[in-house]
């Protein structure tokens, strides 16, 4: 039997492969669902095409989606000189949840990146918009590559969120290497995107249409919805030789009670997940219980989970470990659990809640293609030497996968 590898000293070469430009989505498919798809199916891989994925799916599945929605994140200043400023905000400063800094009215401050830094000689910037809006900012420190900005605006009876949607830009992913369109703001959200928060979108799910979630419903193929709000940091490369010198990235997360319930109705099913996001939100979810059932319960009742968590786990069993979140949130009247999670799934981790995952293919040497050879081992090689050779397209607006192992 192969021993199970320490995840703390896997080396991010290990985990690198050749990604011609070529092949990198800069565009959505033409229609969500026309994409193709790769099938890992016990190990044997196969071409389909996305909209068949409701015959692809074991008996039994239930798909647990991600309904954050993507805040037009990216605001463009000038100086007096004309010299460009982009401020993209990455998440709100001090103890602040995002839920709340959403719905901040008239002044706010966030973490941000700021493009053109050098340029922003003045203590602030001004912009005016098109719909008689006014947004100041001014720098108040800084934190490494992150700049402390403190935001100001008129009316100031609008929340943050309604002076982003109005006065800010897609976020798209660097590697697009272009600029947002118009376009953007629709392809760049799933069709059940609902609550504000992200500044990414899940991509895994951009594929869904509504005929494609009536077809698994008529196959009987559940789905449910979380929410993780996806953070920047979810692009940041790895630079450490090993994974035990990288800092993963915080995320804030929310799972209903009715979700932790339908998942226990059913002890029995497929649980697969819609990206990444919603596995670690779910396998965040296991660890969660197993705080819960060693008394280890925060007295703010927001719940985080370290990186490493999944090294230290008693492991429980699934059932207990959502039964005692759900004892937990019955016993102090919550209809939600929320918690930030940092977790990192990778060779040697183990997997205790999903049996499966969609998902788009991911770039080399990221903590993302990591997950994925947790999932299924060495053959995540095997899986995307078949995606090059075949030219799937890949990353955020690519092709998708469905990889269902042993």
């Amino acid at each position: 039997m192969k021993k199970n590898p320490n995840p703390k000293a896997l080396r991010i070469e290990d985990f690198d492969y050749e990604l011609p430009d070529a092949l990198i989505a800069k565009y959505p498919a033409e229609q969500r669902d026309q994409s193709r798809l790769l099938l890992y199916d016990k190990g044997t891989l196969s071409k389909q095409k996305f909209q068949d994925i409701h015959r692809l799916l074991p008996s039994n599945s239930a798909l647990v989606f991600n309904n954050t929605k993507v805040v037009p994140a990216r605001l463009f200043f000038y100086t007096e000189a004309g010299k460009k400023i982009e401020i993209f905000c990455l998440s709100p400063s001090g103890d602040v949840e995002i839920t709340q800094a959403a719905d901040q009215k008239g002044r706010t401050t966030w973490n941000c990146m700021v493009g053109g830094a050098k340029k922003w000689k003045s203590d602030s910037l001004t912009l005016h918009t098109g719909e008689g809006q006014k947004i100041h900012v001014v720098k108040k420190g800084r934190n490494g590559a992150e700049f402390l900005i403190e935001f100001t605006w008129s009316p100031s009876h609008l929340t943050f969120f309604e002076v982003l949607e109005s006065a800010g830009k897609v976020p798209l992913p660097p590697y697009m290497n272009r600029e947002s369109e118009p376009e953007d703001k629709i392809r760049y959200q799933t069709v059940f995107a609902q609550v504000e928060g992200s500044v990414a979108a899940p991509t895994a799910a951009l594929h869904f249409t509504p005929g494609v979630i009536s077809a698994l419903t008529k196959n009987n193929i559940a789905h449910h919805t979380l929410t993780l709000h996806v953070s920047a940091g979810t692009f940041r490369p790895v630079k450490s030789e090993t994974m035990e010198a990288h800092d993963m990235h915080a995320e804030y997360f929310e799972i209903s009670e009715n979700l932790i319930g339908a998942l226990l109705q059913n002890p029995d099913q497929h649980i697969i997940p819609v990206g990444t996001t919603s596995m670690r939100s779910l396998e965040s979810l296991y660890l969660i219980g197993e705080q819960i059932l060693t008394g280890e319960i925060p007295e703010n009742g927001l719940f985080q989970i370290d990186q490493w968590a999944g090294l230290n786990s008693a492991h429980p069993g699934k059932i207990p470990a959502l039964q005692a979140v759900q004892q937990y949130m019955s016993d102090n009247g919550l209809s939600k659990i929320t918690g930030s999670t940092r977790l990192m799934i990778a060779p040697g981790v183990q997997i205790n809640m999903c049996n499966g995952l969609i998902t788009n293919f991911h770039q080399p040497k990221s903590t993302l293609l990591l997950l994925v050879a947790a999932l299924i081992g060495d053959d995540f090689k095997k899986a995307y030497k078949f995606a090059v050779d075949e030219k799937f397209r890949f990353l955020s607006y690519g092709d998708s996968c469905l990889f269902l192992p042993e």
